[in-house]
């Protein structure tokens, strides 16, 4: 099966999820996940890419961030699996691959989706049963957006800035939003279309981005997706 074209679009937020090779793990300790979150800052820095939220899970990671130039998501997940992977081989004395094929990435509808998508990734620690509580979980974002804790690799999107005026403000916001349950069907909507890399949007944001690209942007599966929230 030949594979889909990637979104080279500058300005659009976009959904990245990597796992490891037969789901094995990535992380083994905590020094690991600090050097993974350090690769992330500078491979973003250094390709301008603006990361809005993020989770290292023990054998997957995902990010939310919105390229500055067009290819710069491409430049900077080749950076960051080669610095990571270095890393990797020369601690654990192995070689080979690290990572499950490619990574995979979905176009994300900023004002419908962009929450709601950072709630989704922000969450799985918990959905996943790693840790009772979010803010347990350290290898994430979701402490700077709920305690507005200083987080070096976190660039605020436009929509996350517009919940207040404030650090504290937004923090309130956004835990009110976290006070509401992400309804099962679209969680799993999120995660089907994350793993076929299609678009997160409704259709009017779909019907944009389709006259953009030549590729598709829905899955033939019939039927509407759950409302964002």
């Amino acid at each position: 099966m030949a594979r889909k074209p990637r979104f080279n679009l500058k300005g659009y937020p976009q959904y990245i999820m990597q796992r490891g090779h037969n789901k094995l793990p990535c992380f083994y300790d905590a020094d690991d996940y600090e050097y993974f979150q350090h690769c992330l800052q500078k491979s973003a820095e250094q390709y301008l890419c603006d990361v809005h939220a993020y989770v290292l899970l023990k054998n997957e990671f995902h990010v939310i961030l919105t390229p500055l130039i067009e290819g710069a998501i491409s430049q900077m997940m080749q950076s960051l699996g080669r610095r990571y992977v270095q890393y990797v081989n020369h601690r654990y004395h192995r070689s080979g691959t690290l990572w499950e094929g490619r990574y995979k990435s979905s176009l994300i509808d900023s004002s419908a989706f962009l929450i709601t998508c950072s709630r989704y990734l922000e969450l799985l620690p918990v959905d996943l049963k790693v840790v009772d509580v979010a803010t347990d979980y350290l290898w994430s974002s979701h402490r700077k957006h709920v305690l507005a804790e200083e987080n070096p690799i976190v660039k605020e999107h436009k929509v996350y800035l517009e919940l207040g005026e404030s650090d504290e403000e937004r923090c309130e916001v956004y835990r009110d939003f976290l006070g509401f349950e992400l309804d099962p069907g679209l969680k799993k909507h999120i995660s089907e279309t994350i793993n076929l890399e299609m678009v997160l949007g409704g259709d009017m944001f779909k019907y944009r981005i389709q006259s953009m690209i030549d590729r598709p942007v829905r899955s033939s599966k019939r039927g509407r997706p759950p409302k964002s929230q």
